[in-house]
């Protein structure tokens, strides 16, 4: 079973298209000051089953269930892609407000923008 299908069925859910295609030819994209931009699919099971299941980011955060984080700044802050209804749109989660705000209009959108700032905050201006 390959990486991709098992990580598929860990997460109960498709990758979206475009996600899955990256991680064929990449296997996740580090970016500047060595942020992970997006995450080896390993990481991305092992980060989404986290906040879907912990106890206490169920008792301080909103669901976690319709996003699908797939990278982050360094910084806590995550990156997802919007799986509950499926849309292309990727949303930045802010851990220290819990707010879920527009980042990109999807992932080509986002690697644009992200590898091309200097810096990691690039998603706050």
């Amino acid at each position: 079973m390959s990486a991709l299908t098992e990580a598929e069925r860990k997460l109960g859910s498709a990758l979206p298209t475009d996600l899955k295609q990256l991680l064929l030819q990449t296997n996740g994209i580090v970016g500047h000051n060595g942020v992970d931009t997006v995450w080896p699919v390993e990481e991305i099971v092992a980060q989404n089953l986290q906040a879907r299941s912990d106890d206490s980011f169920a008792r301080l955060y909103m669901p976690f269930d319709p996003l699908l984080f797939f990278g982050d700044n360094g910084g806590g802050d995550q990156f997802a892609c919007v799986r509950q209804p499926q849309r292309p749109d990727i949303f930045a989660w802010e851990h220290e407000t819990d707010s879920r705000r527009w980042v990109a209009r999807d992932l080509r959108d986002y690697l644009t923008r992200s590898l091309a700032e200097d810096g990691d905050d690039w998603y706050q201006l």
